[in-house]
């Protein structure tokens, strides 16, 4: 187990997502020192002032600093945002060959400075390339999160909370899978503070419900394309997530969240990094949650998981 001291997180790569994750660190005081990374030292080093400026305001006193790779030895989380982005009518997976070449040197580097921490990663396609951070750094299964499908969950948990008047807090419901096209949502056990959806509907909904659920899978499903398409890039809903996992690993919380981590043998599968229920602590994840499954949500997240093991392998042959 490893015994790393303090609050330490080195983000690297500081564009729309990584900027917005210091951003929301730097407001909820999840750490005690913020070391920013990126090639565009100039935009970074402005990025530094700027939050700086704002510390007066956080609920802590955050040291937030320009740094370098070797600023990773003593790191307790380290967490990459860098690659390539994801562009109009490009699906996450069509990345994979221009970020697994940029995620080797980056992982190279940050090992090279003796980093024994936790590595957390939000690029895209974020399973695989959880996978290669794994592959690439040696380090031990649980030391290495994806954010999965965090994001697509806080989607489907908001969508319910607003069909159903109430807080997204009180929704209990999963996106397993691929943080992507073949994504499942758990109907099976999605429940509003422990009512399964259908009897609370029952209650003051004359809509049909099976046409609702799907229509907010669709939403939540397509959601970055329709955020892409008006903006350019989905960047404060990941960053807020990201936060929310970081917190839950330097606060030791024990919390479940839906992160990309390794299958050996959980939901049937083995070898794969996707986003599934886990138990996160100061260790990484401290083990997955293997939730039941409908027979046709087994199916969906069977595909799900053929689908980015076809994309993978021919990097690991």
């Amino acid at each position: 187990m490893i015994d790393i001291k303090g609050n330490k997180v080195v983000l690297i790569g500081t564009g729309a997502v990584g900027s917005s994750y210091a951003f929301s660190m730097l407001n909820q005081g999840v750490c005690d020192e913020l070391v920013l990374i990126d090639l565009n030292k100039q935009k970074s080093i402005g990025d530094v002032m700027d939050l700086n400026h704002g510390v007066l305001y956080a609920p802590t006193t955050t040291k937030v600093r320009f740094g370098k790779y070797t600023d990773c030895a003593d790191a307790a989380l380290v967490v990459i945002c860098a690659g390539a982005n994801q562009k109009p009518g490009e699906t996450r997976l069509e990345l994979v060959e221009k970020n697994m070449v940029i995620f080797k040197n980056i992982v190279g580097q940050v090992m090279d400075s003796g980093f024994d921490g936790i590595f957390l990663i939000a690029t895209n396609p974020v399973d695989i390339l959880t996978y290669a951070t794994w592959k690439f750094s040696g380090l031990p299964k649980e030391r290495v999160i994806g954010s999965g499908t965090i994001l697509d969950t806080a989607r489907f948990r908001y969508l319910l909370g607003d069909y159903f008047g109430v807080s997204p807090t009180s929704v209990h419901a999963s996106i397993i899978g691929e943080h992507g096209d073949t994504e499942v949502a758990v109907w099976s056990s999605a429940n509003i503070s422990g009512i399964p959806l259908k009897d609370y509907a029952a209650h003051d909904h004359t809509e049909n419900l099976e046409d609702k659920m799907i229509e907010i899978a669709v939403q939540v499903r397509d959601a970055a394309y329709k955020i892409i398409e008006a903006k350019g890039s989905t960047y404060y809903g990941i960053a807020m997530g990201l936060t929310r996992i970081s917190r839950a690993i330097l606060q030791n919380q024990d919390v479940i969240l839906t992160v990309s981590a390794l299958l050996e043998g959980e939901f049937g599968h083995e070898n794969i990094y996707i986003g599934v229920p886990a138990v996160v602590n100061r260790q990484g994840v401290r083990e997955v949650v293997e939730i039941p499954l409908s027979e046709r949500e087994k199916e969906l997240f069977d595909i799900s998981v053929n689908t980015l093991k076809k994309i993978q392998e021919p990097f690991w042959i």
